[in-house]
C-alpha cells in the first residue's frame, strides 16, 4: 500500500497533473482536450499522464478513434483511508491536549479560589 500511495502523492505533488485530475473529475478527457489549457506539447501532456496512470490514478481506453482517459476514483478511497487514520490520530491528541489544560485550568482556578478565601 505504501509504495503505490507513494505513487499517488508524488503524482499528485505537480500542480499540472494535479488540475489534470480535477479537471476528469468532471468528465473523461483526451489527451488533446486534456493539453488545451497549457502552453505545453502534446508529449509534454502524454508524459504526464503517464506518471498519473503509472500512480494508478487514470486509465485510458479505446472508443472507435478516441483514446479518452478515465480517473480511477477508487484511488482516492486509498488516499481518504491513509489521510483519515492520520487525522483521526491527530484529533485524539488535540482531545487529550484539551483535557489535560481543563484540569490546568481547573487548578489554575481552585488555587485562585483558595487563596483569595484566605485572604478575606
Amino acid at each position: 500500500m505504501t509504495d503505490r500511495l507513494s505513487r499517488v502523492f508524488a503524482a499528485l505533488a505537480d500542480p499540472t497533473r494535479r488540475d489534470m485530475v480535477a479537471r476528469l473529475t468532471e468528465r473523461d478527457a483526451t489527451v488533446g482536450e486534456l493539453a488545451e489549457p497549457y502552453a505545453v506539447s502534446i508529449q509534454a501532456v502524454s508524459k504526464h499522464l503517464k506518471v498519473l496512470e503509472e500512480a494508478g490514478l487514470v486509465t485510458r481506453s479505446r472508443d472507435a478513434q478516441r483514446r479518452p482517459v478515465h480517473l480511477e476514483a477508487e484511488v482516492f478511497d486509498l488516499m481518504s483511508r491513509w489521510i483519515e487514520r492520520y487525522r483521526r490520530q491527530a484529533e485524539e491528541r488535540f482531545q487529550r491536549l484539551d483535557a489535560v489544560l481543563a484540569d490546568l485550568q481547573d487548578a489554575h482556578e481552585d488555587d485562585t479560589a483558595a487563596r483569595e478565601g484566605t485572604a478575606s
